[in-house]
């Protein structure tokens, strides 16, 4: 026997009404992110690759720039940082991808969760996994000589530069993601801007050590800009002329990327 409508109606007429809260679908989501990195074991990866990095960048040139009388620990860390916040951005881009490929943001898209709710949960997600390699790469930097020597404002301003930094990078590489649903050919995709930008700037070398034709170029790209504002603020000489240019280019990948990463979250495919 049917039950009538009425009688139906009654049944959850005492249950309080629904009402959809972004914040709870937020946290929901941004959960089941960092559970997945922390039971998949990406989190161990996080703490890791930093460790890579730092050996891979460190020891083949300490002793050449200490016959040049630089402190190589100190100059290199702000490079290595940058690397990480750089791996975390390819592991937003290719979280993107999947859901996207395996049809989870258009399954969301068809339930009554906020647009942006998808899109804010990969990079706050993206944004926990930034932190934990942003403290190995310092643990790590510790070990091997460098030092924050401008005393503990810089330092904070240190790590929220670089993470400001990996978030603005995070939000294009969540839009490429979104939109090239392809996790393989996007990874390759990303490697070789993130290999010419990095190996082609001054946190590696100084400017003097490239041949003159790209100095220009070494000198004035955005992770050249972005090393030496980090470097400025771990030996205590942060101010507005050495870090006005790294605001600029990391307001205008701002004002591209962020629109960007909206549209591709939200857009029907």
């Amino acid at each position: 026997m049917s039950v009538s409508t009425p009688a139906a109606n009654s049944l959850f007429a005492e249950l309080p009404a629904v009402r959809p809260s972004s914040f709870a679908q937020w946290r929901a989501l941004t959960g089941r992110i960092v559970h997945t990195m922390a039971t998949k074991g990406e989190l161990i990866v996080a703490v890791l690759t930093p460790l890579v990095v730092t050996v891979a960048f460190y020891l083949p040139l300490r002793y050449v720039m200490k016959v040049q009388g630089i402190d190589y620990a100190q100059y290199v860390m702000p490079i290595v940082v940058l690397q990480t916040m750089a791996m975390t951005m390819m592991s937003n881009a290719q979280l993107a991808a999947f859901e996207a490929l395996t049809g989870l943001s258009t399954r969301l898209q068809t339930m009554p969760i906020g647009s942006l709710v998808p899109l804010m949960s990969r990079i706050c997600a993206g944004l926990v996994r930034s932190v934990v390699s942003l403290i190995a790469t310092v643990a790590y930097g510790y070990v091997i000589g460098f030092r924050f020597t401008g005393g503990w404002w810089q330092a904070l301003a240190f790590c929220g530069f670089a993470l400001i930094v990996g978030v603005v990078l995070t939000l294009g590489a969540d839009a490429l993601g979104s939109l090239t649903k392809n996790p393989e050919a996007l990874s390759q995709a990303l490697t070789l801007p993130i290999l010419i930008f990095g190996m082609m700037s001054t946190g590696f070398v100084p400017e003097a050590s490239f041949p003159a034709w790209v100095r220009p170029f070494a000198r004035n790209q955005p992770i050249s800009q972005f090393a030496q504002t980090l470097s400025d603020m771990a030996a205590g000489h942060l101010s507005w002329a050495g870090t006005w240019v790294s605001l600029a280019w990391l307001g205008g990948l701002a004002v591209f990327f962020l629109p960007l990463a909206v549209w591709a979250s939200v857009r029907r495919s």
